[in-house]
Order: structure tokens, then sequence, then C-alpha cells
């Protein structure tokens, strides 16, 4: 054997430093194994078998459960009502904190009361949100209907007109989501030169412009950011519509995919976890869809420094 093959294989041996890399890797790959590969695959053959009384697989039924909600009109309006959802409150979520962000950027006296002011919503909890709206939209002693009363509207059935339910839960998500964003937003701000600023003011390029052409290019990565993972928590919103809305809604109105995924699965007992598990699967595929198109158009109009 000569010396250039045996310092070759000593080469190809891994070298302590190596090693010490694998073996710290061996949590987050038996963590991402248990919480992410095995209900996925758990999902996966559920969707595939029927349920018994208990919930348990049953028979091998194949893709029957996804031909049976493919082809149901029930479906289709539930899928419709979840992109209505995910329009109302992720388009107006990030454009109203954009606009919060700008406005909180002027020189205004008492301007960090605000700042704390717009960023509360993001420490409450779903379920103390959920009931806090709740009491706003009650028909009789909320302040939405006092409000319209004041200016002679006439009262709105926020809860129970088909309507108006699910621009509600969405004007509820909204305020719950706008907090973090503007944090997101104001962080992003912080991070933008001054002299860029400086010099657009010395150009005669201030307020609007200066917001137009410098600011929000700038603020590219947070937009992006916060556009996606919006996306992401809409599509998977459920607490306040639960809680606002039991049943899904008047007449199914905010039923979204989510929902009908516990109703399949626990409400009232179902226990149809194959049917349910095809629901997840296919909100799985619809968020790596929504994921994928936005990173293929809206990344390449993102501008890192």
């Amino acid at each position: 054997m000569t010396t250039s093959t045996v310092s070759a294989r000593a080469g190809r041996r891994p070298s302590p430093v190596s090693l010490l890399s694998w073996l710290m890797l061996v949590p987050c790959v038996v963590v991402f194994a248990l919480f992410i590969i095995w209900p996925l695959g758990k999902s996966v053959s559920l969707s595939l078998h029927g349920s018994d009384l208990f919930g348990r697989p049953d028979a091998y039924v194949g893709l029957q459960h996804y031909r049976d909600m493919l082809g149901s009109p029930d479906f289709r309006h539930i899928l419709g009502v979840t992109f209505g959802f995910v329009l109302l409150t992720v388009i107006p979520g990030v454009l109203g904190a954009l606009v919060i962000v700008l406005l909180l950027e002027q020189h205004i006296k008492g301007i960090r009361i605000f700042r704390t002011a717009f960023a509360l919503p993001f420490a409450f909890s779903v379920a103390s949100a959920s009931v806090i709206f709740a009491t706003i939209y009650n028909p009789a002693i909320g302040l939405a209907n006092g409000l319209l009363g004041h200016f002679g509207v006439d009262r709105i059935g926020w809860l129970t007109d088909p309507s108006w339910a699910l621009i509600s839960v969405a004007i509820t998500t909204v305020w719950m989501s706008i907090g973090y964003n503007v944090l997101v937003l104001s962080a992003g701000i912080g991070a933008i030169p001054t002299e860029l600023n400086e010099a657009a003011t010395l150009d005669g390029a201030g307020g609007f412009r200066a917001s137009r052409y410098i600011t929000i290019p700038l603020l590219g990565p947070q937009l992006f950011f916060l556009i996606v993972i919006s996306t992401i928590q809409s599509l998977q919103g459920f607490g306040q519509i639960k809680i606002l809305t039991p049943e899904g809604g008047p007449e199914q109105s905010t039923k979204t995919l989510v929902y009908s995924i516990y109703h399949t699965a626990f409400a009232n007992n179902a226990s149809d976890f194959g049917a349910a598990s095809a629901q997840a699967i296919v909100l799985l595929v619809i968020l790596l869809i929504c994921t994928a198109i936005q990173f293929g158009v809206l990344e390449r109009r993102v501008h890192y420094k």
C-alpha cells in the first residue's frame, strides 16, 4: 500500500469536528421526525382509510375521501370562504400596518404613546380578543351598533347576518395581527440608513415621495415576510371563528377549511378522522402552493441590502 493511498483513506475518515456536528443535529432530527414527519405520515395513512365509531382506522378506501371531498359543492363553498377570509385579512392587515408605521414616523408630539397603543393588540390571545369583539358586536349592547345608531344608521347583525359574519371575523383577525405587523415594519424602518432620508429631503423629495421611493422599497423584505406569514396564519385561523361564530356562522358563511376539519373530526362526536385527514392534506397542499407562488412572484420584487 502506497503512502498516497493511506493518505487518501485517512482523508476520507470523518474528523472529530465533523462527528460532533452530526451528533449535534441528532436532537433536531429526532424532534423533526416526531412532530413533523410522523404526524404527516399518520395523516396520509388516515386519509386513505375509513373510520369506525370511535375514530379508529377501518377499511382501506384509497382515494375515496379525496373524490368525495373534491366533488362536493359544500367543499367548494368552504374553499371560497377560506380564500375570501385570506383576502379580507392579509391585505388590510399588511397595508394597514404599513400606513400606521409611516404615520408613526412623522414628528408628532407623544408619538411613543401611539406606538405602544398600536402594538398592544399583539399581547392579546385569540380567545381574549374574540371575547372582546363578541361584546363589541353584541346586537343589543355592543359598541359597534351603538355608534351606528348615534349616526342614524340601522343596526347590523355582525355575527348573525351571512353578509357580515365573515367580514366581522376578518376585522377581529386584522386587529389581532396588526400589532405584530407594526412591530416588524417599525424594526425595518429603524434599519434604514438615515442618510437616505436626509439626502432625499435635501433634493426636495420629502413626505409622500420619500415614503414611496425610499421607505417602502427598502421595506420589501419585511413586507414580503408579513405577506407570507399572514397568509399561512389566515389559512390556519380557527380560534376566532369558533368563538365568534359557532357551527361555522349563519348559513356556513364563516366555515373555513380548518373549521371544517375540526367539525368533521371532533364536533358532535363525528370522529370521521379519515375525511378530516384528507381535508388536512388538501390544506397542506394549498399552503405549499400559495407559499411557492409568493416566493416565485413577490420575492423577485424584493430588494435585499
